[in-house]
């Protein structure tokens, strides 16, 4: 979440047109009947650049929050906030209380959409760690050796070289540097708690699989549209080489 959030929604509306009843001494030919005059409302054309961003605008803040699990909007409170602001109007809410109250919010509806993926996997991790093999440390970090290399082990802020797959609990596979064909470099403090972690328990040539919950991957609000908010990973990663 960014420090200032600054949104704009504008709410769509619609145009209804009420039938015109012809005077009866006129006969004209019958007219097919349309949305309007059916009391059907019809959707606003974009006629002009401003209609255009005005749309657009609604589109990708509305996409955004949604992707958040905000599902509901106030439209009336939402558009005299725009308007409050554009107008140069006292507004109800000072710009610090409007970025806290939209943080805490968001927080709020990401927590209430990730619950169903969180206990999902806290109910596979307690599982998971009573498998043979399987480790857990005391970050809640859980890890398997497939293979044990005898080089040396990276620190946080080693540059590593790995190959990796990364998988959801449930199996479906959302990311394979191994599919690309090529390994993948990156610095151990740039990346999610539990690839920070996980990989300076590995010598180099080793392959180990990580299991990890939310709390040391993404966290609640997930990576786009591949990881949901809340959801345990798995990831099976080799250590090719310590880069620096």
């Amino acid at each position: 979440m960014k420090k200032s959030i600054l949104f704009f929604l504008i709410s769509g509306f619609c145009i209804s047109l009420s039938a015109q009843t012809k005077p009866a001494a006129k006969k004209t030919a019958a007219k097919p009947a349309s949305a309007a005059n059916n009391g059907v409302a019809r959707s606003p054309a974009l006629r002009t650049a401003l209609d255009s961003l005005s749309y657009a605008l609604g589109m990708i803040d509305a996409t955004f929050f949604k992707s958040q699990g905000v599902d509901k909007i106030n439209y009336a409170m939402m558009n005299k906030g725009f308007e409050d602001v554009l107008k140069g109007s006292n507004t109800l809410l000072t710009t610090q209380q409007a970025d806290m109250t939209v943080r805490e919010q968001l927080q709020a509806f990401m927590r209430k959409k990730a619950e169903a993926a969180i206990n999902e996997g806290t109910q596979f991790l307690a599982e998971n760690k009573k498998r043979e093999g399987v480790k857990e440390t005391a970050s809640g970090l859980q890890y398997e050796i497939l293979t044990l290399g005898t080089g040396p082990k990276p620190a946080d802020t080693s540059t590593v070289k790995v190959h990796y797959e990364g998988f959801l609990i449930n199996g479906k596979k959302f990311d394979s540097s191994r599919d690309r064909g090529e390994p993948i470099s990156f610095a151990l403090n740039q990346v999610i708690k539990g690839w920070t972690e996980g990989v300076q328990l590995m010598p180099v040539g080793s392959r180990f699989k990580f299991y990890i919950p939310y709390t040391l991957g993404y966290g609640e609000q997930g990576a786009g549209g591949t990881i949901p908010g809340g959801a345990a990973l798995i990831f099976d990663v080799e250590l090719i080489d310590i880069v620096q």
